[in-house]
């Protein structure tokens, strides 16, 4: 996508009024987790601006039959859907809207209560049924009007109709947009699954075969296997050779005789072999029977996949879409097409519509045409990663076959531990392995590098590690410098030639040090990779942190709970306190994805005036149908303004209006089994950063060793905005408040004021750095997102 140049002018959206617009919002297609974050998005952004906004039951079967099925919504009727699965105002296949009298009954009511603003949250499908009727709309007015049913008035005020989609989909299938709302969410419950049924199977020593949704696209069956360290894959847009029988039984045979006790297999429900027939999980089943005597079982997973509570991020990204799709349709002309606001890398985006329909299209000619490899390239450079790393850590060789590079390379943990560390190193050792080198894992950080606690780690040491919480290598977060003769004296031992360090805020310290203990120790004159993997999401360089994704689902869900528990009891507020150091990002974020009240942050610093006029605006909250308050505090937000100071004062200053209750979430914020998200985000993270290793041993061995003094060997690999960026430590050094150890400036305190505006606060709201209107096309940048 060719990104516009942007204007360094600030622009706020207050001046962009809703005022005489009426905004429709539907879901049409297939459900998916997140869709009501969107609609509440759509719906609280609209009343916001001054709009009126429309809920449109039963998708487009609502809009033709009109009458109670476009009902205007409220800022209370919203309440409560953030955490709701499913779509609240329903969804609905509508045979009659592809008929043109059904699309003239539909303009009809539409105009009946002035809508010329349509939010569409769907699949392709349901997208590009909304483009037709946008294409059509003067035509159906000029019928309209000649059949008598509207008048001329009605036909200049209903001139225009404008369209904006969001892309609501478990099967991630629409191109143009890394992620689709309820994609997410979906991982989740295959995950859950796949852990569940890990257990059993290791009992057992039992073969799975697990069927995931998919008929067209294998993104979850791809994304799952990469998630859980699957055996083998089958997907639609790239079968398996022609002898994959043979070659699947072998590889299910030798990992038995590895003594691994338990074999997991992906299928997507539209799997097929070269010749476009179809493999079924039962056909793969039988053959593992028959040829090897496995004990083996299927499990589909069918519409489990599509139920539960949205994740968090479904529930940011639902809600910065909704956000970006009112924008979109207050800034849109009468020449804007219509367009699909979604997400690349970290960044919002809005392409035209029936770009991204036709490339959808393509990828599925291209499958037919037996064009797999193009298929793959259309489905975007996300899913092209995901395939280039699934294969870098499936295609073991015997260890006779395995390249030799003679180099050594040691990987740790540093600092807290984090969900995901552990999928981050199996991948390191794996692709190290792959690549030719001899890994060797770190005990408890840099005290244990001193102690000598280094040994080799080898292919299977590493398996099953991707769904393990915590640090398996042992973490600590010492700093190397008071070591540095030690840690020296067994990088000579060990002959490491490079080190991959992942870890938070002290690993970045870390890095930086042995960078600059260059000058009196050549040792670490050798290649330095840094990971960042912290809860608290500090680590400058970066956007998002291993772990930080895993944690939000664990603040969001204890939200959800203490939420629900105030359900019988009504008029009582919750303070929760949040880790995160003096970074606000759990608190700020996990906020937007609870639907919090108010969040108290490091960054944005408070007085009593502001505790006062929180206070003031729950009181008015309590008046109306949604008696409950959520108040999110960051553990390092204010010295003064403690937890326990906040909750006295809310409860003094509510007394007789509502009660308070403070909860400390703690460590619980660490621990349990990583995301989907961070399960892969740290596998191929680390699949990148050891590519980047063996490039520069390469780059830097002469005359017999390796040697490494420039500022470029020793980087931060961290996700920016749609890239991900190798960046000096040095360079970052300047970018970092080492007091606070927080980056200078942060990303996510744009989504401040979405929060606040969704809490029905007046605030500023800069949209200069909004979504741009771009094309898709096929060209991508050197550092793919992830």
């Amino acid at each position: 996508m060719a990104a516009p140049k942007r204007k360094d002018t600030k622009k706020f959206f207050e001046n962009l009024s809703g005022a005489g617009k009426s905004i429709g919002v539907l879901t049409s297609g297939g459900d998916a987790q997140g869709m009501n974050g969107a609609v509440r998005a759509v719906v609280r952004m609209g009343i916001y601006v001054g709009a009126k906004v429309y809920f449109i039951h039963e998708g487009y079967q609502g809009m033709v039959d009109g009458g109670q099925n476009i009902e205007e919504a409220t800022w209370e009727s919203v309440s409560s859907m953030l955490q709701v699965g499913g779509t609240v105002i329903g969804s609905a296949r509508c045979k009659e809207f592809r008929t043109p009298e059904g699309r003239v009954r539909a303009a009809l009511n539409l105009v009946q209560h002035g809508i010329t603003n349509l939010c569409v949250i769907g699949g392709d499908g349901s997208l590009t049924g909304a483009n037709l009727f946008r294409e059509e709309w003067s035509g159906l007015l000029e019928t309209l009007r000649t059949t008598g049913q509207i008048d001329d008035e009605a036909v200049q005020r209903n001139s225009v109709l404008h369209i904006v989609g969001m892309v609501g989909s478990i099967d991630n299938d629409f191109c143009g947009t890394d992620m689709t709302i309820g994609t997410d969410s979906a991982l989740h419950r295959i995950i859950e699954v796949v852990d569940a049924i890990g257990t059993t199977a290791q009992s057992h020593q039992r073969t799975f075969v697990l069927e995931v949704m998919g008929r067209h696209c294998g993104y979850l069956a791809l994304v799952s296997a990469l998630a859980c360290g699957a055996d083998w894959v089958f997907f639609p847009e790239m079968p398996p050779e022609d002898d994959w029988e043979e070659e699947l039984c072998y590889k299910l045979s030798g990992n038995r005789a590895d003594k691994k006790r338990l074999n997991i297999i992906i299928v997507a429900e539209g799997a097929i072999d070269r010749s476009n027939k179809p493999i079924s999980a039962d056909y793969i089943k039988d053959l593992v029977v028959r040829r090897l005597g496995f004990d083996t079982r299927v499990t589909i997973l069918g519409h489990v996949q599509r139920g539960g509570t949205p994740s968090a991020f479904d529930r940011i990204l639902a809600s910065r879409m909704g956000v970006e799709a009112v924008l979109a349709l207050l800034e849109a002309s009468a020449t804007t097409p219509a367009c699909v606001v979604s997400l690349v890398g970290n960044q919002a985006v809005r392409l035209p519509l029936m770009e991204c329909v036709q490339m959808t299209q393509e990828v599925q000619k291209a499958m037919d045409e037996k064009k797999f490899d193009e298929a793959v390239r259309l489905r975007g450079r996300s899913f092209e990663n995901n395939l280039h790393t699934y294969r870098l850590l499936c295609s073991r060789k015997s260890d006779k076959d395995l390249p030799s590079s003679g180099f050594n390379v040691a990987v740790l943990n540093v600092g807290a531990p984090a969900a995901g560390m552990n999928a981050a190193v199996r991948s390191a050792v794996r692709v190290g392995i792959a690549e030719g080198h001899k890994m060797f894992a770190v005990n408890d950080g840099f005290e244990g590098f001193a102690k000598g606690q280094i040994k080799e780690i080898k292919w299977g040491d590493v398996g099953g590690w991707t769904g393990q919480g915590g640090s398996l290598l042992g973490t600590k977060r010492t700093l190397p410098a008071k070591h540095a003769e030690k840690i020296a004296e067994q990088i000579r031992i060990h002959n490491i030639n490079a080190m991959l360090v992942i870890g938070g805020f002290e690993a970045f310290e870390c890095v930086l040090q042995l960078y600059e203990l260059r000058a009196h120790h050549v040792e670490f004159c050798v290649p330095l990779c840094m990971l960042p993997a912290t809860i608290s999401n500090n680590v400058p360089g970066t956007d998002l942190t291993i772990g930080a994704d895993t944690s939000l689902n664990a603040i969001v869900e204890t939200c959800d709970r203490i939420k629900q528990s105030a359900s019988g009891t009504k008029r009582r507020v919750f303070i929760i306190e949040t880790m995160g150091g003096y970074c606000g990002y759990l608190a700020n974020v996990g906020g937007l994805a609870a639907g919090a009240d108010a969040v108290y942050i490091y960054e944005e610093p408070f007085d009593i005036r502001e505790l006062q006029a929180n206070v003031e605006h729950l009181t008015e909250k309590m008046k109306t149908s949604i008696q409950r308050g959520l108040v999110l505090r960051n553990e390092n937000s204010n010295e003064n303004f403690t937890t326990d100071f906040i909750y006295q004062l809310y409860s003094e200053e509510g007394k007789g209006v509502f009660d308070c209750r403070k909860n400390v979430l703690g460590h619980m914020q660490q621990g349990g089994a990583p995301s989907p998200f961070d399960r892969n985000f740290g596998t191929k993270v680390a699949a990148k950063a050891m590519q980047w290793i063996t490039t520069k041993l390469k780059e830097t061995y002469k005359e017999g060793r390796v040697f490494a003094n420039s500022d470029d060997s020793a980087c931060l690999l961290g996700m920016r905005r749609r890239a991900m960026v190798f960046r000096p430590v040095a360079e970052l050094r300047e970018e970092t408040d080492f007091v606070h150890r927080i980056p200078k400036e942060q990303w996510w305190l744009k989504l401040r004021p979405l929060m606040k505006i969704l809490a029905k606060y007046r605030t500023s709201f800069d949209v200069s750095d909004s979504a741009q209107l771009e094309h898709v096309t096929h060209v991508r940048p050197k550092e793919a997102a992830i």
